[in-house]
């Protein structure tokens, strides 16, 4: 892994090469087998989150175990380039389609510090993340674009991640997505000792003390 950028100065950096492409690979073939055979429907689904402009797939970790182990997994590494003890939140994936689009927004107090991990794109089309420059105050706001902030355009390739503090720096995907699909995983922490310490593990599964009995 190469970390290209100053995470502390600058309040992002491009991870490159976090994970293998076979690693992305493998990830996704096991999740397409669990979800099963066919097309995934989305024609009917009514509702989605204001950032995106129609629905697009989402899973979260709470609910596909799999996920979670990233999530627990990449936290010695997300903690060290941080600079600070982390403790994770949650995380999710989502497919986007072609046209797609992700609004500019900031994320909520669980995603102090956030990941987002480039899984595969359907035709090899990178897309870019953007993330603004300067930082921001917590904001429920949403934009189509940055308007005359300045922003950085991070292009991935598979298996690349850009790490970000989704709290204090807007971000998005503003240029429409070029390809038929492309895949990609959101993890969030926050500092064990921070002022977000509360929304450690989300309010799921949060860990306790297991006894266990034998016969």
């Amino acid at each position: 892994m190469k970390v290209v950028g100053s995470y502390q100065q600058d309040g992002y950096a491009h991870l490159q090469g976090l994970i293998s492409p076979e690693v992305a690979q493998a990830f996704l073939k096991g999740l397409k087998q669990d979800l099963g055979p066919g097309a995934i429907p989305l024609s009917n689904v009514a509702s989605h989150p204001n950032l995106l402009k129609r629905a697009a797939f989402e899973l979260y970790g709470h609910h596909y175990k799999p996920m979670l182990f990233f999530l627990w997994g990449l936290t010695p590494i997300v903690s060290e380039i941080v600079g600070r003890e982390l403790l994770p939140t949650y995380d999710y994936f989502r497919i986007y389609r072609e046209g797609d689009v992700c609004r500019v927004h900031s994320d909520r107090y669980s995603c102090e510090h956030s990941l987002s991990l480039t899984l595969d794109y359907s035709d090899g089309e990178v897309w870019d993340l953007e993330v603004e420059k300067s930082r921001t105050e917590p904001s429920a706001k949403i934009a189509e674009d940055f308007g005359p902030e300045a922003f950085a355009s991070i292009p991935m390739q598979i298996g690349d991640a850009v790490l970000y503090q989704g709290v204090g720096h807007r971000h998005g995907r503003v240029k429409p997505n070029p390809n038929e699909w492309s895949a990609h995983l959101f993890l969030h922490w926050v500092d064990r000792d921070g002022p977000y310490r509360e929304h450690a593990f989300d309010g799921q599964d949060k860990p306790s003390k297991v006894n266990f009995s034998f016969s």
